[in-house]
């Protein structure tokens, strides 16, 4: 993909820079993967001795508040990997951004109806984690739509 000195993203002549969508794509995908790398360091995750690979039994929480297990770890690892793959491609950030924010949302649904002390609750949820979910399916999509120009333009 050449850039000419004229696309709206370019910040500096001579220097290319990415655009909003994917820079945001990027952001949210290096979030996912700091989260996910501490969620595997005692003293960040509280109780970190009970940890399970999955299963509400784990009592481990991530900075004292959202419950954690090895999947769950695991998820947001994956989470970053594929935002950071994402960035490359406009479309692949729109999709990365909407699609992310769809399943946050999903999962949001998911914790508020299966309830934190069900056999169902395998990733595990507790309810901090499901109104973060609310509030990432959210902005994910929001930063999606907002920073995702017309789909020719996503397309790229």
């Amino acid at each position: 993909m050449s850039y000419s000195s004229a696309h709206p993203w370019r910040a500096v002549a001579g220097t290319r820079s990415r655009p909003a969508l994917q820079t945001a794509a990027g952001v949210v995908g290096a979030v996912f993967l700091v989260v996910g790398i501490l969620g595997f360091i005692p003293g960040v995750t509280t109780d970190y001795g009970t940890m399970q690979f999955a299963g509400h039994e784990s009592q481990a929480m991530l900075f004292g508040v959202f419950q954690v297990s090895i999947l769950h770890n695991i998820v947001h690892l994956l989470f970053g990997v594929v935002g950071l793959a994402a960035m490359r491609t406009a479309g692949a950030a729109r999709g990365y951004l909407i699609g992310g924010g769809v399943i946050y949302l999903a999962l949001w649904i998911y914790g508020l109806v299966i309830g934190s002390e069900s056999a169902a609750n395998f990733v595990p949820l507790n309810r901090a984690d499901d109104w973060l979910h609310l509030g990432l399916g959210i902005g994910m999509i929001a930063l999606g739509a907002l920073l995702g120009g017309s789909r020719s333009e996503s397309a790229r």
